[in-house]
């Protein structure tokens, strides 16, 4: 029935229980209210009557309501206590502050609040922290080094539990660790070519210490950023840095040319070998051809000595022409009477002649040969002179 319309005793009621005919026509008490809602509460949690009233009545109230309220902080507490754990985190328990052994794997998961006390790590992120301070080397130098150490967190009990603060303790892992490693080395080598073996013993000697100390850390990664002498001296120490360079630019250019040089010194040295070898063989094959065909011509000789004498000489005689430009023929053998032929005069104009006029040059040959063949019979020690 809504509130407005009339019931069997002809009254209307507004929302809040209020007749039209009474004085108070605003809201009800909150007290008033507060009652209805208990008696409806308590009716529906076993209570006593809502009509009754008194001291019964007043007792049902309260055990109804009590029962109510626990009954709702039940389904709250109760509610509270689901949670979800990431897949890159681990969950670490507290049952009453006391540590349970196994921690909470990813998924969905229940534990009771104000019993349990569960803290979510994450176990895949890369962390990174930045060290920078002041050492000495073992050979009494101060140097300043700045390193980076990457670590991640394998072992979320223990990171959680065993060690108090494991930021701190990593932090002062790594300065001992560093120190040590640096203390062992001299200064040339940590500021030029053994930064990186620095990095790597630093690493490994840190991992010892986070193992030793519990802490469920694993390092990844760590990095020498930087590793310079102190500033006042910093100048010099540059000097002499690229004092080094220089001598190792000049050592490889060096060695570049030592490796241009060295292969070809030795191919000239196997070419001149193969040469030499060339050359015995050409000339041990000349010196057998020449003492077969000398062979050939004694054997020529003793049948005919007159026509191979004669062979001989033509042969000679044509093999010195061939290169000279002039020919001096003593006519008479006595030095005096010297005939000049201009070879060389003597060809040209023949070339440049024409076809015929040629023939009167063949009779000029025919006529050399004979002055030749007459001083050779007027002077046979010495035919003739070529120059």
């Amino acid at each position: 029935m809504a509130w407005n319309e009339p019931d069997n005793d002809d009254r209307k009621d507004d929302p809040w229980g209020n007749r039209p005919g009474k004085d108070n026509q605003g809201p009800p008490d909150i007290e008033e209210l507060v009652n209805s809602y208990i008696r409806k509460l308590t009716g529906l949690f076993g209570g006593g009557s809502g009509g009754n009233s008194g001291e019964d009545g007043g007792d049902g109230l309260s055990g109804g309501l009590i029962v109510g309220v626990l009954i709702i902080l039940a389904i709250i507490w109760v509610g509270a206590g689901f949670y979800t754990v990431d897949e890159q985190e681990r969950g670490v328990v507290l049952r009453f502050g006391v540590a349970q052994e196994t921690v909470v794997l990813p998924g969905l998961h229940w534990n009771p609040p104000l019993v349990d006390q569960v803290t979510l790590i994450n176990v895949t992120r890369i962390y990174d922290q930045d060290f920078s301070n002041t050492m000495l080397t073992e050979d009494d130098n101060i140097i300043d080094i700045t390193m980076s150490v990457q670590y991640i967190i394998t072992d979320a009990r223990k990171y959680y539990l065993e060690v108090r603060d494991p930021e701190i303790s990593l932090q002062h892992s790594a300065e001992a660790a560093i120190r040590h490693v640096v203390g062992s080395s001299t200064m040339d080598n940590a500021i030029t070519t053994g930064r990186e073996q620095i990095a790597q013993d630093t690493m490994f000697r840190l991992q010892d210490y986070l193992n030793l100390y519990g802490t469920g850390i694993t390092i990844s990664q760590v990095n020498i950023d930087q590793s310079l002498p102190p500033q006042q001296v910093r100048d010099a120490f540059d000097d002499v840095i690229k004092a080094d360079e220089d001598s190792e630019s000049f050592q490889n250019e060096a060695r570049a040319y030592a490796n241009t040089v060295v292969p070809q010194a030795r191919g000239n040295a196997l070419r001149q070998l193969a040469d030499a070898d060339a050359y015995k063989e050409r000339v041990i094959a000349q010196a057998q051809g020449e003492a077969q065909r000398f062979e050939a011509l004694l054997f020529e000789y003793e049948k005919a000595p007159e026509v191979t004498r004669e062979r001989l000489y033509i042969d000679a005689l044509q093999e010195v022409m061939s290169s000279v430009t002039k020919v001096m023929i003593d006519m008479d053998g006595s030095g005096n009477n010297m005939m000049v032929l201009p070879l060389d005069q003597i060809i040209q104009s023949n070339r440049s002649r024409s076809p015929e006029v040629s023939g009167s040059f063949q009779g000029s040959d025919l006529q050399l040969r004979n002055l030749d063949n007459q001083g050779a019979g007027r002077a046979a020690p010495a035919r003739g002179t070529a120059r």
